[in-house]
């Protein structure tokens, strides 16, 4: 009894202190994070995305950039996010996120239109060393398929610069009267994969919901990974479940990497980390992966950052 009067009051006297919670946790890195939302405007509050339709989002959106950075930096300091692959359409709301957390940002041009801006003018971005990934490559928002020759200066430019790359490939995306659901077949990507063999690149949400096409692709192509980002909170946790669980059945537990794919609801990061912690088919090693060491690899991290 003595010793623990002693020990409540050295941490009244703030000579003691308890772990907090990010230091008992494993680190993570996000692979799919954004510091500003195009084309989407949301207003304050608003309660997130879902699908299918009729549905009900959670969350609540935030006012402005700078909540969303806020709430965000709190997020992944409690969960212990080492590292994030952050893309932004406007640099200077990239450069405050860069700015606000030194070298835990991966910072990345999110091409929306191909051309705008052009592969060329964001070389020096990466001379300086400013941008060091490259994509969200989300023109099949604005019905570009990734295979199209528009998209070519960009690919070439990331095998160049060896840059872990983004592209939003997937059957499904936001509600845009320009978006093809036809042009997310993984199958898309081949061309580019033949063309650039050194070229580092992800798929958002594995494809969802083309898996065995992205299985076909992901067996062919060993430089190919896949993030798990939007499909852990958007669509029903078992559609995710199944589509994750095939990935893992085939052998590809080590190219699969965690993202929250976070926009206005940073909330959803919480959602998606638990969505990979509560899965009860992956062994303890398969969620450390996914949440760390796969994305570590990827991005050819020492294994200890």
């Amino acid at each position: 009894m003595k010793a623990l009067v002693i020990f409540s009051l050295y941490l009244l006297m703030g000579q003691l202190s308890l772990p907090s919670f990010s230091q008992e946790r494993p680190p993570i890195i996000d692979m799919h994070l954004h510091a500003d939302l195009p084309p989407h405007e949301y207003h304050g509050g608003e309660p997130s995305l879902c699908r299918p339709d009729p549905c009900e989002g959670v969350g609540h959106a935030t006012a402005n950039h700078e909540e969303t950075l806020k709430r965000t930096l709190e997020i992944m300091d409690r969960y212990n996010i080492v590292k994030a692959h952050l893309s932004g359409l406007d640099p200077a709301i990239v450069a405050k996120w860069v700015e606000a957390a030194p070298d835990r940002f991966i910072a990345s041009p999110f091409i929306l239109m191909a051309g705008q801006p052009k592969a060329e003018d964001l070389r020096q971005k990466y001379e300086e060393g400013f941008f060091t990934g490259m994509g969200e490559i989300a023109t099949q928002l604005t019905g570009t398929a990734p295979n199209d020759p528009k998209l070519e200066p960009y690919f070439a430019l990331a095998e160049e610069y060896n840059l872990p790359t983004l592209i939003h490939t997937a059957g499904i995306g936001p509600y845009l009267p320009s978006f093809r659901s036809a042009l997310g077949s993984p199958l898309l990507l081949e061309d580019v994969l033949v063309r650039h063999p050194k070229l580092r690149l992800f798929v958002e949400n594995s494809g969802y919901p083309y898996l065995n096409e992205m299985i076909a692709m992901m067996y062919q192509y060993p430089q190919l990974y896949g993030d798990v980002s939007t499909i852990t909170w958007v669509i029903p946790r078992p559609a995710f479940y199944n589509h994750l669980k095939a990935l893992v059945n085939a052998g590809l537990g080590k190219r699969l990497m965690f993202g929250s794919d976070q926009m206005r609801w940073p909330e959803m990061i919480e959602k998606g980390i638990e969505a990979i912690e509560e899965a009860d088919f992956l062994t303890e090693e398969q969620k450390r992966d996914i949440l760390y060491n796969n994305a570590a690899n990827f991005l050819q991290l020492d294994i200890q950052d």
